[in-house]
C-alpha cells in the first residue's frame, strides 16, 4: 500500500491520506472545495465548489498515473439535495461514457461547512503500486 499526495489538491485535514494505492486500485479520500494553495473554501457557489472538488480529484488521479476514465465508483455527499442538478451538470462534464457507478446522499454537515464532498475508487493502469 502506498500513499498518494498531489499538490493539486488541498492537504488532508486530519490523519488520513489524500489517496492510497494498492496494486491497481486507488482509493481517493473525500475531496472538499479547498483551494490547494490557500487552504480556503473557493466559493459558496455549488458549481464552483463542484469544479474545485473535481479538479482536486483529477490532480490526485494524475499523480497516481490515472485519469477520470479510470474511476469506477464515486460517492457524492451534499448538504442539500436541492444542489443535485447543478452538481450533476458539473460532474457530467468530467466523466465520459460509461460514467462510474455512483451514490449521492444528503448529509447534515461537512467539514468546514462546505456544500459538497466527493470520494472515488479507480482502477489504474498497471504500474508501480
Amino acid at each position: 500500500m502506498k500513499a498518494v499526495r498531489s499538490d493539486g489538491a488541498a492537504a488532508a485535514l486530519g490523519p488520513y491520506s489524500q489517496a492510497v494505492r494498492t496494486g491497481q486500485f486507488l482509493f481517493v479520500s473525500g475531496q472538499i472545495p479547498l483551494d490547494p494553495s490557500t487552504g480556503q473554501i473557493v466559493s459558496d457557489d455549488i458549481r464552483e465548489q463542484a469544479h474545485r472538488v473535481l479538479r482536486s480529484l483529477g490532480a490526485i488521479l494524475e499523480t497516481a498515473g490515472g485519469s477520470f476514465e479510470h474511476v469506477v465508483r464515486t460517492t457524492v455527499f451534499l448538504t442539500d439535495l436541492g444542489d443535485f442538478a447543478a452538481m450533476n451538470e458539473v460532474y457530467a462534464s468530467y466523466f465520459g461514457d460509461p460514467a462510474p457507478a455512483r451514490s449521492t446522499v444528503q448529509v447534515a454537515a461537512l467539514p468546514k461547512s462546505v456544500r459538497l464532498e466527493i470520494d472515488a475508487i479507480a482502477v489504474l493502469p498497471e504500474g508501480p503500486a
